[in-house]
């Protein structure tokens, strides 16, 4: 069915260095998305059925597109949405979240639609048991999810190829196609991103065959029971769990893995399409193993909370939120960064020399941003950007909150007893509370305004880089800008009260100042300064974290300045 969808609010967020002037993809031009919705796109098979059935059911795959309406435009540019939900749906997640109808995922398209984008907000497979007894249960049933996902994801790609080939229903152009993931999503796009052969499952390097369990004595073929101590069975084997692209009919041929013989795992999706996309963007999140990058294609554009109490931002093991029980050692922006920087794919990007609010945020924030070996910090990554925010006051990192809901909704049904479900501000959480209450724990002052502000920062970072990316013509950014090293300026005091006084280093004059506050909006602009120092009092403003742009004969500075 298709419906409008009427924005009646939009949030407005400036970009310092982009042109007033709205335009295409870097503005939002349209009024009314219209939203086609349950799409299918394919069907697979579920394991999340195996519990109560015992068997592998035919899964139909959904998805909700969303396009401008009154748009002229006949092939648009494509966006592939993922939710997160940690693999489970929602309630057994332990999450008010899980499903493409999340209010950030529903944000996310709109926006995207109202900038002239084709938006698709995709369902994926769920299944996996988080509460498993051993550590390696436990990855097992994750990167088997995982890869789900990505059969999944791959799928959806094609669809869309065939549908261009077959009267192109919605509009797209096959050629500028960008995955979008949020949390659990992020992790999907990422190995969407990355993933592309079946042997860097076994050949893993942070750690080395953690994808391998101790299951047979001799190859897997033998299955033969009994343990040697070395790992050499794969987590996942194609005969059972089918191909990386989800493009061979599997039938599994006998009860290993927890599967039922002769149930039917992956069911073949438009085949002969191709899988190839452009660009990949994950808002949270982390990667499987670092290793899958060495041949990397597709740019990756990270967003990730610098203190990410769920997903490692550097190299660590991701644990169970609900129990802390270890999974498996994964990868985050830090990694995936500095791997972009050292091949050069972000390269489009940096010659740019972006210099918006966002931009300098993500700057200032990689050298607060932490490391595992002791130290503190690491250099910017372009388009990688680190989260920090305040914490909040139960002294918790929120991660990137893009979320917000209802409390008195009813959740999903939970049958038998509550076929109805139950309103989430009276759900009992397995961890205390209600779900509402889990919810805000890491969602201080939940609200629409709240999520709305971080999508609209995220959105910032991502359109300027997915413009170059996707070939959009939709930047018009100073190029002949340089940013220069940061230790040319210094500002003192910082935290400051009331002033502050801004110093050159002594063969450069500062030539103008300009004060963001975080939501890129122009505070203080000083011009015509020609002098080495210059003292600036702020009694004026408000207590809290500004973004600095200081401008010298050649070039620029970003700092970070705190108010007190």
């Amino acid at each position: 069915m298709k419906r409008i969808f009427t924005i009646l609010s939009a949030m407005v967020f400036m970009l310092a260095p982009f042109s007033s002037e709205a335009q295409r993809y870097d503005s939002e031009i349209f009024t009314d998305v219209e939203i086609t919705s349950n799409v299918v796109y394919g069907f697979n098979g579920t394991v999340i059925t195996i519990p109560s059935t015992g068997h592998i059911f035919k899964q139909p795959l959904t998805m909700d597109v969303y396009e401008p309406v009154n748009d002229s435009e006949t092939e648009r540019p494509l966006v592939l949405v993922f939710h997160t939900g940690n693999f489970l749906p929602p309630v057994t997640n332990g999450q008010i979240a899980g499903t493409k109808t999340d209010s950030s995922v529903v944000e996310i398209c709109t926006q995207l639609a109202r900038r002239g984008f084709v938006a698709a907000a995709v369902e994926y497979r769920d299944g996996w048991n988080p509460l498993a007894a051993s550590q390696p249960e436990r990855a097992l049933g994750l990167i088997q999810a995982a890869y789900r996902g990505i059969q999944d994801g791959r799928t959806a790609i094609r669809y869309f190829r065939k549908d261009f080939e077959n009267g192109n229903q919605f509009g797209i152009d096959e050629t500028r196609i960008a995955t979008w993931g949020n949390g659990t999503g992020g992790y999907l796009v990422l190995g969407l991103a990355s993933l592309d052969d079946y042997l860097e499952i076994i050949n893993t390097t942070n750690g080395p065959g953690k994808f391998l369990l101790d299951l047979f004595i001799g190859s897997p073929a033998d299955m033969n029971p009994g343990q040697d101590g070395i790992p050499e069975t794969p987590m996942i084997v194609p005969p059972y769990h089918g191909d990386i692209n989800g493009e061979v009919l599997t039938i599994v041929p006998d009860d290993a893995f927890g599967l039922p013989t002769g149930d039917t795992s992956v069911y073949v999706n438009h085949l002969g399409y191709s899988n190839d996309f452009d660009l990949a963007i994950n808002v949270g999140g982390a990667l499987g193993d670092v290793s899958w990058l060495a041949n990397q294609t597709i740019p990756i554009i990270s967003v990730q909370a610098a203190f990410d109490i769920f997903a490692p931002y550097d190299d660590k093991v991701l644990i169970v939120p609900t129990t802390g029980d270890p999974i498996v050692r994964v990868q985050g922006l830090a990694q995936i960064g500095a791997i972009q920087e050292a091949s050069g794919i972000n390269q489009a990007w940096k010659d740019l020399n972006l210099n918006d609010a966002v931009t300098m945020d993500a700057i200032a924030n990689s050298a607060l941003a932490p490391l595992d070996n002791g130290t503190t910090g690491h250099p910017y990554f372009e388009g990688s950007f680190p989260w920090i925010k305040p914490l909040n006051s139960n002294g918790i990192d929120e991660g990137v909150v893009i979320n917000w809901w209802d409390p008195s909704a009813l959740s999903p049904p939970i049958l038998p007893d509550f076929p109805n479900g139950v309103p989430w501000n009276a759900l009992p959480h397995p961890s205390g509370g209600t779900f509402h209450d889990q919810g805000l724990a890491l969602n201080e002052g939940m609200s629409a305004e709240k999520a709305r502000a971080n999508i609209a920062e995220v959105m910032a970072y991502v359109i300027p880089r997915a413009c170059i990316t996707l070939d959009l013509g939709c930047i018009s950014v100073g190029l002949d800008e340089i940013k220069l090293a940061d230790n040319l300026v210094s500002v003192a005091p910082n935290p400051a009260l009331g002033f502050i006084t801004v110093t050159a280093d002594g063969n450069e004059e500062l030539n103008r100042i300009e004060i963001y506050n975080m939501d890129g909006k122009l505070m203080t602009s000083i011009s015509d300064i020609y002098q080495s120092h210059k003292t600036i009092q702020l009694n004026n403003q408000a207590p809290g974290m500004y973004i600095m742009k200081v401008y010298l004969e050649n070039g620029f500075v970003t700092k970070k300045l705190m108010l007190k």
